[in-house]
């Protein structure tokens, strides 16, 4: 009886010590050439995956059974096992495929070829390419509005938002924004767009209705020149209350009060932030360092840098799955 009691004693301990939620993070390192696999129970790397050329963008398919990832030196999207975590297959993309995005069902997937200034359209099942349209130059940034209706590119040089209809496959409207525009998202209830610009230091609010400007969100960090101030990936909240927005060569993620839209908090990260993921739950935000091959742990809560780990040369994208 003791025995059991001592038995059950050190697997209720062991259980208190698990987190309750543990997930897998799928990093992509620019350099290396790897995806590097975090345990968010641990906190720590459990795997290295070898891919192709210059990995950046990275996402999961919607049924977890594969990680894409985009390997822009070798003109194709990766498809990397979750079970056996290796890769298995690959999708044709464009040249230089940088950042992508899918439907809601997981069956199409939009991916922005940085070199010829396209959106391909890839049917993810029959692993083809099914479609193209033309966009601005250098295509970067992709989201899909919650509805499905409409797929939103950001073009580095042309400076636009590119609104294209699903349906017809064709922009039906252009939004100019200020330089160098790299990352978009919608709020969850489609009430607002967000584009980062990464040269023009701001990031546009824009209404997807009237497809207008409604307001640009500018940053100030004291004793940093304002050029090095440069937004790229930004991470909302599903309520929409908070707005994360990642600030390159600064170092540091500004939190934004996403109904008002004022800068409440920067917080000091890695070098060169780059990209950034929620876990499902959305306890925590882990955003990639590009120059100092780590990844920041922020506890989303108590808006706290708690952990850096760190991962291969050039972290870039990162994504997350339930393990």
């Amino acid at each position: 009886m003791r025995r059991h009691c001592l038995l059950l004693g050190a697997l209720l301990l062991l259980a208190a010590a698990t987190p309750a939620n543990a997930y897998l993070a799928y990093i992509s390192n620019e350099k290396s050439n790897t995806v590097s696999v975090i345990d968010t129970g641990k906190w720590a790397v459990v795997n290295t995956i070898k891919v192709g050329q210059r990995p950046r963008g990275i996402e999961l398919t919607r049924d977890g059974k594969f990680v894409l990832v985009a390997v822009g030196d070798d003109d194709k999207i990766e498809m990397i096992d979750t079970a056996t975590q290796k890769v298995v297959d690959s999708l044709p993309s464009g040249p230089d495929p940088e950042l992508f995005t899918q439907d809601a069902a997981g069956k199409i997937l939009y991916v922005a070829n940085e070199n010829d200034n396209t959106v391909t359209i890839i049917d993810i099942a029959k692993r083809a390419r099914v479609g193209d349209v033309q966009v601005g130059v250098e295509p970067e940034g992709m989201t899909l509005s919650p509805d499905g209706k409409i797929l939103i590119n950001t073009s580095e040089t042309t400076n636009m938002a590119h609104f294209i209809d699903t349906q017809t496959r064709e922009i039906v409207a252009n939004v100019l924004v200020d330089s160098r525009p790299r990352y978009a998202e919608y709020k969850s209830d489609s009430s607002e767009l967000w584009v980062s610009s990464e040269i023009g230091g701001t990031v546009s609010i824009i209404d997807p209705a009237k497809q207008t400007i409604m307001k640009k969100i500018s940053f100030n960090i004291p004793g940093m020149r304002s050029e090095a101030i440069q937004p790229v990936g930004m991470a909302i909240t599903r309520d929409n209350k908070t707005a994360f927005v990642a600030l390159g060569p600064a170092n540091r993620i500004a939190v934004i009060d996403a109904t008002t839209h004022q800068v409440s908090k920067y917080l000091l990260v890695g070098q060169r932030v780059w990209h950034m993921a929620f876990t499902p739950d959305e306890k925590y935000l882990l955003a990639t360092n590009g120059v100092s091959n780590d990844v920041s742990v922020i506890d989303v809560a108590a808006l706290k840098v708690i952990k850096t780990i760190q991962v291969g040369e050039l972290p870039w994208g990162v994504t997350i799955s339930q393990q």
